[in-house]
């Protein structure tokens, strides 16, 4: 085998390598001397099939193996012997020329084929206890465990018809028919029959639940209502519509008694056991989101820190994953990049250097978890994995056997976990300082929260 580098340029490397028709006859004849005492032809004794028959019957499909185990020593051989740490699967090209492959694949020409590949940056990690992060922590009240109390309570309420010829009040639970119009003509999603509308919850536009307030079964009213400017479909944002409403139905609110019954009834011991349980989970989903908060700023930093030159091919790939969510958000919200105030040109320069950001970091959190010898546990594994099957109901055991027999889809679970816990070990370097706020602040979406930065901040894994 003759290997020759023809390309060493920052990541990029190239060779040319090239297997004598010799070594490729001889290699067949050694298959086919092994394949002779094992194969059963009509007509022949077994181990007595005469080798040029055994050639005309095999001898191509015979090739075609040892064409492919050839570019895997060559590619083996590339990476052992200049010690290299490959970013992605090398890329095999061969010969254009029908003629060469198919002498090669006869032994009667020689196999020349290049090989592209891109290696891994090489970069002094250092240490991270120079590192200072702040870290927003908020504490559960108890106003707001009963806030959590109360609203479980208020989606558990019952309703009764309120007496003919009273006004609905603000709790109030209507029934409806509406219309929605914008300039006089009927817009697309802006109908509905039987929808149920509680006044005080601002689940709809706002003006609309305020307008039904003194309404009455069998009411007709034309409310007049604005689209949010931020509204989630661009076609409706900031314009202002009228609904023609027909009010079927009045109910008010059944008294709702919060004792140990009630505490029963959402599968909770007690009232107090009830507390305690809405306490936790609010403490839980605090911590998350203290955790997240100091993740990002601790990926900024990061970020300040590395500069290396990172490998293409993975750029490339992380560009097209980020680029399909953003086509698939822009289709579902009816959005366009000049909506965005931005040019797909723009677009696309803005999201490559994301995927940039995201790789370099990747390959920092690998790095680190290198060093730190970080593992991964079966047990872990096995929880990552029962989540997974958990988040599709009913084909539980499909997703576990896909996952089981997948080694490329077992490695998308075992990845976030490891990064995880390289993140941890870098915290656990770093000086912490926690900074108590209100959980009104710590929940506030921060400017970095929006879909583009959240793309930047999530590394590759």
């Amino acid at each position: 085998m003759q290997v020759k580098e023809t390309l060493s340029e920052g990541l990029k490397r190239a060779y040319d390598v090239v297997i004598p028709a010799s070594d490729l006859a001889s290699r067949l004849d050694s298959e086919l001397t092994d394949l002779k005492s094992k194969v059963r032809i009509n007509g022949f004794r077994p181990g007595k099939v005469p080798m040029a028959h055994l050639k005309r019957v095999y001898g191509r499909s015979v090739m075609a193996d040892l064409v492919q185990k050839q570019i895997d020593e060559a590619h083996k051989q590339i990476v052992g012997d200049g010690k290299l740490r490959l970013a992605m699967q090398p890329r095999i090209e061969l010969s254009k020329e029908q003629s060469e492959i198919e002498a090669a694949l006869e032994a009667k020409g020689d196999l020349a084929f290049k090989v592209e590949l891109e290696v891994l940056p090489q970069f002094e990690l250092g240490g991270f206890d120079d590192i200072t992060l702040e870290r927003p922590v908020a504490e559960v009240s108890e106003e707001e465990v009963e806030r959590f109390v109360q609203r479980m309570a208020d989606s558990r309420r019952t309703f009764s018809d309120r007496p003919e010829g009273e006004g609905a009040e603000m709790g109030d639970k209507l029934t409806v028919d509406f219309l929605g119009k914008i300039g006089g003509e009927p817009f697309e999603g802006g109908d509905g029959k039987d929808i149920d509308v509680i006044l005080g919850s601002k689940s709809f536009i706002p003006g609309f639940e305020e307008a039904l307030v003194g309404a009455k079964a069998g009411d007709f009213r034309a409310v007049e209502a604005r689209f949010p400017d931020n509204y989630a479909t661009s076609t409706l944002a900031g314009k202002d519509a009228v609904l023609e409403t027909t009010v079927k139905k009045v109910a008010t609110p059944e008294a709702l008694t919060l004792d140990d019954e009630f505490a029963k009834s959402l599968g909770f011991e007690s009232l107090e056991a009830t507390r305690k349980g809405i306490r936790e989970r609010l403490e839980g989903d605090y911590a998350r989101v203290s955790r997240d908060r100091i993740k990002r700023r601790l990926l900024d930093e990061l970020a300040k820190r590395y500069s290396f030159e990172v490998p293409q091919g993975l750029v490339d790939q992380e560009f097209g994953q980020i680029w399909s969510q953003v086509e698939r958000e822009q289709q579902q919200g009816g959005k366009s990049f000049a909506d965005e105030g931005t040019t797909e040109e723009a677009a696309r320069a803005e999201y490559m250097a994301i995927a940039q950001r995201r790789v370099r970091l990747g390959l920092v959190l690998a790095e680190v978890g290198r060093i730190a010898d970080v593992q991964i546990t079966d047990e872990e594994m096995t929880r990552a994995l029962i989540e997974r099957a958990r988040a599709f109901p009913g084909q539980e055991k499909e997703v576990w056997d896909y996952y089981r027999n997948n080694q490329g889809a077992l490695a998308e679970l075992r990845a976030p976990i490891y990064e995880e816990k390289a993140v941890d070990h870098v915290l656990g370097l770093a000086r912490i300082e926690d900074r108590k706020v209100s959980p009104e602040e710590l929940l506030k979406p921060e400017e970095e929260d929006e879909p583009k930065a959240v793309a930047a901040e999530a590394p590759a894994a």
